[in-house]
Formats: C-alpha cells, structure tokens, sequence
C-alpha cells in the first residue's frame, strides 16, 4: 500500500518525495505523512459516508472546552479521499506518543472519564446533519450471528468446552444488557474506541485520537473500550473507580450505568477476541492475538457467571 500512499501525496499538496512511515496496521493502516497523518481505510468495512459522518462529528468537537482531539486535513477531493477504490484521510501530526500499558494508567485515568464525559455532553445535545450515518455497537451487532467484527466462536484455541462456556455467558450477557435497554439516557453517539494506543500524551495533556469506530452504543461502553487487552490486569478496580471519578466532576453517572460497567468490560473483551481471530494481519493480533488471550477471555466468563465480576463495579 505503500505506492498508493505515496500517489495520493499530492491530493495533499504534498511534494512526491515525501518521507513515509508506516505507523499502525490495525483495523486500517495509518501512515506518517510529512506533517501529516494519513488514514488508509480498510476495504468493505465503512462506507464513503460513514467516514464523512465521523469526520462531521470530529469537526464539530475542534472547539470543545476541555477536549484535545485530533484535526481532520482536507485534500482536493475534500475530508475524504478515494483513490482506485479506497479511502483515505488526512490528519494533523499530533505531539507525544500513545499511552501504553507499563505507564502510570491511575494517573490518566480520571482524566480520561473527564474527556469522555465531554463528549458525551456534547453528543447528547448534538444534531447531527441529516445524513450521517454510523454504525451501531449492541447486542445484534456485537454478539448476533453477523457481527461488525466477526464472532467470538472464531476466536484462536477455542476448544468444545470453552466454546460451551462462552455460550453460556454471552447468553446471559445478552440478556442483562437487552434489559438494560438502548433508550436515551443510556444509549447514543460515542467513541467506542477510546483505547490506550488511541490516547496520546504529550506532558500533562491526554488526547484523544482515532474516531474511527465512533458510531451509536452505550455510553459505559466507551470505559470498557479504555480497558482493551487488559481486562484481566489487577489494576482495573483501581482505574474504573479513576474513571467514573473523573466523568463525574464532568457529568453525571446514573447508578444503573455504574452497575452495567462489569459486563461491558466483559462484552467489549468477547468483542475483541473474535476481532482478533478475524484481523490477523493486524499488528495488534501478532502483539496480543493467540490461544493466550482466548483463555483470558474464558477465565472472565468464569468470573462472570460466579460472581458478575463484581470486583469491576464502582
């Protein structure tokens, strides 16, 4: 993908010699760019319309107060690009570096619940233009037979009596938060995606990135998306509480917000072991993937049906 990067530079107003670098292979392929960051967008996954959507919503939080984020750059063809058809974007270079799981997290924590809450404020109060278009993260499109991210009954080293295990907790999972319902006051327009390597630190300032997967969930959902492949880390009481101290200098949380918080972290982990199996060419399955981490996840739906992981609620 390298070449087609490099014939998009001048949609940019970028000279041809630019230097390029590889940054992230995930879900997309993110390149440095010059100053710029640029965004290549996996094939069949978001339409030209839904990337215009998360680009609206990101230009609408530029002025935000409290809120760093990241800033869209249009090329020639405007916010997005299509090139032999697939999508890029453009973003302004940020200072700092992604947080990571060895640094001081109870320190970013409280921080983190004040961004989010921020930006819950604002989509709770946001009308969005007529055609924006996101996608949905609930219980059809996370655990239904055809998930956004593929099913957990894919997930690496999954063996007759782990499958059996996961069925039974997903089942009840699906029918706590079914009767948690999607209404408004706990339901709408989030990240979803605010993990460690989506946060970048630059001295005292924590700034969210990569809206990629914004689009319409719970909005506990968006702690639980802070906690991606640590979930079984024994700093996690510790950094929920953080969180929700954080969001409420902010916002309120409602308790029955607080009392779902331990099965979505356990949703979210049974949404990333399926995405694992299915985006192995990714960077973060070669780092995180594997039979390794499908046991962890069989050890929290373990805990789950014991006890609800009742050490995770604040």
């Amino acid at each position: 993908m390298s070449d087609l990067i490099a014939r998009a530079l001048p949609v940019y107003g970028l000279p041809p010699d630019t230097p390029l670098t590889l940054l992230n292979r995930s879900e997309n392929e993110t390149w440095r760019a010059g100053n710029l960051v640029l965004r290549l967008h996996r094939q069949g996954y978001h339409t030209k319309a839904e990337i215009a959507s998360e680009l609206a919503w990101l230009t609408e939080l530029q002025d935000l107060p409290g809120l760093h984020t990241t800033s869209p750059i249009p090329g020639v063809q405007g916010l997005v690009t299509e090139l032999d058809g697939h999508f890029l974007v453009g973003f302004a270079l940020l200072p700092g570096q992604e947080l990571q799981p060895a640094d001081d997290l109870a320190r970013w924590f409280a921080p983190l619940g004040e961004i989010t809450a921020r930006l819950h404020l604002h989509a709770r109060q946001w009308t969005p233009p007529p055609d924006f278009t996101r996608k949905r993260w609930d219980v059809e499109t996370i655990l239904g037979p055809d998930p956004h991210w593929g099913h957990w009954r894919q997930a690496q080293g999954l063996d007759p009596h782990g499958e059996e295990l996961l069925a039974r907790a997903t089942d009840r999972l699906a029918a706590a938060l079914n009767a948690y319902g999607t209404g408004p006051g706990t339901f709408g327009l989030i990240h979803a995606d605010l993990r460690l390597a989506n946060l970048m630190v630059n001295g005292d300032r924590l700034t969210a990135i990569d809206f990629d997967d914004c689009g319409f969930g719970w909005w506990a959902y968006d702690l639980a998306a802070a906690l991606s492949f640590y979930e079984t880390d024994p700093r996690l009481p510790d950094l929920i509480a953080r969180w929700c101290e954080g969001y409420t200098r902010v916002a309120p949380l409602c308790p029955e917000d607080r009392a779902m918080i331990p099965a979505l972290v356990f949703l979210r982990r049974v949404l990333l072991t399926a995405w694992l199996a299915t985006r192995a060419d990714s960077d973060t399955a070669s780092a995180l993937g594997g039979p390794a981490y499908t046991r962890g996840t069989l050890a929290l739906a373990e805990r789950y049906l014991t006890d609800g992981l009742s050490t995770f609620r604040p």
